[in-house]
């Protein structure tokens, strides 16, 4: 979109305010509103604002910066729809002072990792499902809407609230293709459309801001906290994922002569991601929360593998139609919905993109149901399993210099002071389990 294009919208939209989007560290959408006579100077000079007050910019010495919005991302946000004008959001990039790209924008860091395909020849796409919660809003207790279950419709007690959250992500130009119960109680998801990587980081953050805001129309909180509820399925973000030729548009990952239909260029990818899922987990499955869905018996992959059709295994192949050769994608099944979107696909794609460099070459495939082995069969088939807490995950990142190739120094260190802060609260916390468990005892 050119300005004058952009122009042209707001009077046919009768846009009166611009709000101005952008993520901090943890991926959380950040925003500030300005009247649209002001848009202007936003486009030509940035609009600044205090980066010390957002986790993870920078220190009070360094505090200024300034956005620039992105105009492709233009659209209207249909719940502040008013007769006296209406609201449009852009997402921004940011910027030092000096005009240089803020090394510790999210959005910029994909884009440099963007960059690394771009100049090897290919396009990153990308199709996450973000698994979600609906609560009843109440202080006392945790109360799923509904006692529903996977693509259950006769005790689904949101369709309602799905269908409005459709209609909402339709308005911002997202292409939903599907939307279900899940399988726990109260958990739904609403899948949209494989795309670029960019766009589709671009959607996802979109997707959980829109979400939460229809949700709440309803009375309800929705959450995309990875393990709400101890004992039931949590919620992960299973994300599809390939290669395109920049030269032909064709997807490097399909070889009809293989016997999963991959190339060469996939199967290096894969091996890339399995020797650096350790260290990835820290971005990929950011919160303390995050391991209590990471367990066996849960759907959640622990396992580091790779199959065609097992879902217990952390990279699949899923099936695709005869013929749909553009298909051929390779799914990664840890990352969970709490995650910095850019920052994940950011580490994936470098991860991947290490593999293809080296010509590595992934482990044999393991099609049987690893929740049934034990350690003795997970030791002969040398299957080792993902970090089970955040320490451990910080502590296999900090031994990847992969890691801090992707999010740049900067990023890296905040990040990493960030999540053990996030430790060392936890680890302090005396639990009511522990009160139980411990009190009468000793």
């Amino acid at each position: 979109m050119t300005q004058e294009e952009a122009f042209k919208r707001f009077k046919e939209d009768n846009i009166k305010f611009i709000q101005l989007q952008f993520t901090d560290l943890y991926g959380v959408v950040k925003s500030l509103t300005i009247p649209l006579e002001h848009f202007p100077d936003s486009l030509k000079f940035g609009t600044w604002f205090d980066g010390s007050s957002i986790e993870g910019f920078c220190r009070i010495a360094e505090s200024d910066m300034y956005l620039k919005p992105d105009l492709n991302t233009y659209n209207v946000i249909p719940w502040l729809n008013s007769p006296d004008g209406n609201t449009a959001r852009f997402i921004c990039d940011i910027f030092n002072p000096d005009g240089t790209p803020f090394d510790g924008d999210p959005r910029y860091i994909l884009k440099k990792a963007l960059a690394e395909a771009s100049a090897m020849g290919y396009e990153f796409k990308t199709g996450p499902e973000l698994e979600f919660f609906l609560f009843k809003k109440n202080d006392s207790k945790i109360e799923p809407n509904d006692v529903g279950g996977y693509f259950d419709l006769s005790m689904d007690e949101a369709y309602e609230v799905r269908r409005e959250m459709t209609i909402a992500l339709e308005k911002f130009g997202i292409d939903v293709e599907a939307s279900h119960h899940e399988v726990a109680v109260g958990q739904h998801e609403i899948d949209f459309k494989y795309d670029e990587a960019l766009k589709t980081a671009d959607n996802a953050i979109t997707f959980r801001f829109v979400l939460k805001a229809i949700a709440a129309k309803y009375g309800l909180h929705a959450t995309f906290m990875p393990k709400p509820i101890q004992g039931i399925n949590g919620s992960g973000m299973h994300v599809h994922q390939s290669l395109f030729r920049l030269d032909n548009g064709e997807n490097a990952f399909y070889d009809p002569a293989h016997p999963y239909n991959l190339s060469t260029v996939a199967l290096s990818y894969i091996a890339g991601q399995l020797q650096h899922i350790k260290a990835m987990s820290a971005i990929l499955s950011p919160t303390v929360n995050s391991y209590k869905r990471l367990t066996p018996g849960y759907e959640a992959p622990v396992y580091i593998s790779w199959a065609k059709n097992n879902r217990s295994a952390l990279i699949r192949i899923p099936r695709f139609a005869k013929g749909n050769t553009k298909a051929t994608r390779a799914e990664l099944r840890s990352p969970d919905p709490a995650c910095n979107i850019y920052l994940t696909f950011a580490v994936m794609l470098k991860a991947g993109l290490s593999g293809v460099k080296s010509a590595a070459v992934p482990p044999q495939p393991v099609e049987e149901d690893l929740y049934h082995l034990d350690n003795a069969g997970l030791s002969a088939k040398q299957i080792e399993t993902l970090p089970g807490s955040l320490w451990e995950a910080i502590k296999e990142m900090e031994k990847d210099p992969l890691i801090i190739e992707a999010l740049g120094e900067h990023t890296y260190q905040r990040y990493l002071e960030a999540k053990n802060a996030e430790w060392d609260e936890y680890r302090l916390q005396v639990t009511p389990w522990e009160i139980e468990k411990y009190l009468a005892i000793y």
